[in-house]
């Protein structure tokens, strides 16, 4: 099939009202996709359709709640692409440390979210389809207090491969994004964000953090590309590799 255009093709963003999803979205609608988002803050809904063009659909969805995201696929029908950029902080502390209803907690929209969010959008995939989810730098380069987060991710990629063979010839890919600019680090104070960012930019061969829109540009790419499945696309500025 080769490289496809999204220009006229539907495409689903679950998680799409911020950060790497918001980004995802614009670059998508910028390409003349229409993109319909999805989060579980009202607020968020209406501050991103207004950054996005007419034709834009946007939905509160919680997305613990298996029969909320089945009651969105039927009512959209058919579309073209599924991304899932969905989750909250990662929790980060030591084993021994960690309560465990918290740990549970944290698969919840990362991982289970994503799950029943597949479960519910392939029948309606058209054909040429793909599905991106999304995992991160952890499961490849786990640090002494990351035990959640990189089995949240190393999860996420295993899904993924597994659901490439089930599903096809429905595409399914994932990102693995490494730190990047976003409201992911909205709990930190603002010093120790510029700290982190500054160290990054010191520490990576890429030489600086990375932004939002490089790791959209990442999703566009593995539904564009009608030869990629079962994938894992690492966008990290080099951090694995340091």
């Amino acid at each position: 099939m080769g490289d496809m255009e999204l220009d006229s093709q539907k495409i689903v963003i679950l998680g799409g009202t911020s950060g790497i999803g918001l980004a995802t979205a614009q670059l998508a609608a910028a390409e003349g996709a229409t993109v319909v988002v999805a989060s579980s803050n009202p607020e968020r809904v209406d501050a991103a359709l207004a950054t996005l063009p007419a034709g834009a659909e946007g939905y509160v969805l919680d997305l613990r709640r298996e029969e909320e995201i089945r009651d969105l696929f039927e009512r959209l029908g058919g579309f073209d692409h599924l991304a899932y950029t969905a989750g909250e902080s990662l929790p980060l502390g030591p084993v021994a440390a960690t309560d465990m209803e918290t740990a549970r907690r944290a698969l919840e929209i990362r991982f289970w979210g994503a799950y029943a969010a597949v479960k519910h959008a392939a029948p309606r995939l058209r054909r040429g389809g793909s599905i991106v989810l999304s995992s991160g730098i952890a499961s490849a380069r786990p640090q002494a207090t990351w035990t959640v987060a990189s089995s949240i991710c190393g999860a996420v990629e295993a899904l993924t491969r597994a659901l490439a063979v089930e599903l096809a010839p429905i595409r399914v890919n994932a990102v693995a994004p490494g730190v990047v600019r976003s409201n992911l680090w909205r709990d930190m104070s603002e010093d120790d964000r510029s700290a982190m960012y500054a160290s990054l930019a010191q520490a990576l061969p890429a030489g600086r953090a990375g932004e939002v829109g490089d790791v959209a540009e990442t999703f566009l790419y593995l539904m564009r590309n009608g030869y990629s499945t079962g994938t894992v696309v690492t966008i990290d500025g080099g951090s694995v590799l340091v």
